[in-house]
C-alpha cells in the first residue's frame, strides 16, 4: 500500500497547512465556549498491530462527566458548540496531526479504545494489521450513530451487540478488498456527506 502511504503523508501535511486557520478558529470557539479545560481531547487507541497511540481530537465534551463509551445524540455531556463541531466532524481536524506522523490513515478502520479491541476475536484480529482511519466504510455507514443510539432503549448494549459486530464485519470486507480508488471515493462523501456502493451495500 505504497500509493496509501505516500497519500497520507502529502495530504496529512498540506491539510494542516491549509486548515490551520479552520482549526484556530475553532480553538478559539472551544476556549470561549467552553472553558474551564483544554482545547484538545486526547485519548488512548488501538493502533495497527495493537500498539497504543495518542489519538488528538477537539474537544466537545463538558470536562467532569461520567458517561458511557458510546456517545448519543442530545446528551447533556455534548454542549451546542461541540455538537455542530461534531455534526460537520470539525472535530476530527486535529487527526490530520495523527495521520502526518503515521499513526492513523485517512481511511481505515475507526480506532477502538482497547476495551474493544480486547473483543477482536480469530480473524476479525486481523483488522489491526490496518491503520486506523479519519473515515473509512463502517464510519460512513453510521455517519449517524449518535443519533441511531438515541433512538434505542439501551444504546451500550445496541451499540455491542449490532453495531460493533457489523462494523468488524465491514472492516474484514475493506482489509480483504482494498482499492485506492475506494479509499478516494470515501474521502469524497465523508467531505460532501454522500453514499457510495459497497461491499453489495449503500453505506
Amino acid at each position: 500500500m505504497i500509493s496509501k502511504f505516500i497519500f497520507d503523508r502529502t495530504w496529512g501535511f498540506l491539510g494542516l497547512l491549509l486548515l490551520w486557520p479552520v482549526m484556530l478558529v475553532v480553538a478559539i470557539l472551544i476556549k470561549v465556549k467552553m472553558p474551564g479545560g483544554p482545547v484538545l481531547f486526547t485519548q488512548k487507541r488501538v493502533g495497527r498491530h495493537g500498539r497504543l497511540f495518542t489519538m488528538h481530537k477537539f474537544r466537545s465534551m463538558t470536562v467532569a462527566h461520567h458517561g458511557s463509551s458510546v456517545s448519543v445524540a442530545g446528551e447533556a455531556r455534548i454542549t451546542p458548540l461541540g455538537a455542530t463541531l461534531r455534526r460537520y466532524k470539525l472535530d476530527e481536524l486535529p487527526e490530520l496531526w495523527d495521520v502526518l506522523i503515521g499513526n492513523m490513515s485517512f481511511v481505515g478502520p475507526r480506532p477502538d479504545v482497547p476495551g474493544y479491541a480486547d473483543l477482536l476475536q480469530g480473524e476479525a484480529r486481523r483488522i489491526l494489521e490496518l491503520r486506523p482511519g479519519v473515515t473509512g466504510p463502517a464510519s460512513l455507514k453510521y455517519r449517524d450513530e449518535e443519533d441511531l443510539l438515541a433512538k434505542v432503549d439501551n444504546p451500550q448494549e445496541y451499540n455491542d451487540t449490532v453495531i460493533f459486530p457489523d462494523k468488524v464485519r465491514i472492516n474484514l470486507y475493506y482489509l480483504n478488498h482494498y482499492s485506492f480508488a475506494k479509499d478516494f471515493q470515501m474521502i469524497l462523501c465523508t467531505i460532501f456527506g454522500k453514499k457510495m456502493e459497497y461491499g453489495g451495500e449503500l453505506i
